[in-house]
């Protein structure tokens, strides 16, 4: 069932269906890890319900447009829904495509791509997951490489690329972007409680960017 819930950002509004995944406190964590430049031009890759692209553009004024990517074709008929009901028409897009097939209008298109991606390999972890929800925890039609293939594709040069992964994926993660030309310019893990092992990591990277990580404290979910 689809229900209307606050975003708790001013007045604006989201649509979620309460039998299907919905977003956590990672979408929020990522909105929050990087701010806005002047005119940005923003992609929101595998976005679900748009929690991420609708977070970070009721964050920060300089955003000039969104597009929302998502595969699902129910899923991006919602986020469509909730950009009409917010009044965002004119600020934000759908696409309702697989990022290995975004059409070619969007190369090197975008200064800022966000991205909450399936976290688990193939055949690990979430094994009980339903059918309807496995491909938004699992990499079943989405790899990593292939993500970021199509991040290192969209973005213009010195754009940077947001997202937010297992922590226990990190070294996989940070090579990957390195070997794309995508240099990871900052990182910070996320754990449950102070003490804790972090479950989490954020990175930032950016397009063809110098050498160089800026580590933060990590950030407690609490």
């Amino acid at each position: 069932m689809q229900v209307i819930e606050p975003l708790l950002i001013g007045s604006y509004q989201i649509i979620q269906d309460t039998e299907k995944y919905r977003f956590t406190s990672d979408s929020v964590h990522l909105a929050r890890f990087v701010a806005a430049k002047k005119g940005e031009v923003v992609a929101d890759f595998c976005s679900g319900s748009g929690v991420v692209g609708l977070h970070f553009f009721a964050e920060n004024e300089k955003v000039a447009h969104v597009t929302l990517f998502e595969m699902n074709e129910e899923l991006a008929a919602m986020s469509a829904k909730t950009v009409a009901l917010n009044g965002l028409e004119e600020a934000f897009s759908v696409e309702n495509v697989r990022l290995q097939e975004i059409p070619a209008r969007y190369t090197e298109h975008f200064s800022l791509i966000l991205c909450n991606p399936p976290y688990e390999r193939e055949g690990t972890g979430f094994e009980n997951a339903s059918a309807e929800k496995a491909p938004c925890r699992k990499e079943l039609s989405l790899t990593l490489e292939e993500l970021l293939d199509s991040a290192k594709r969209c973005l213009k040069f010195g754009g940077r690329f947001a997202l937010i992964h297992r922590a226990d994926r990190v070294a996989e993660l940070l090579s990957a972007l390195h070997a794309r030309n995508l240099e990871p310019k900052k990182l910070q893990f996320v754990a449950g409680k102070e003490g804790r092992k972090p479950y989490a990591v954020l990175v930032c990277a950016v397009k063809g960017g110098k050498t160089g990580v800026d580590v933060l404290p990590t950030l407690l979910n609490a």
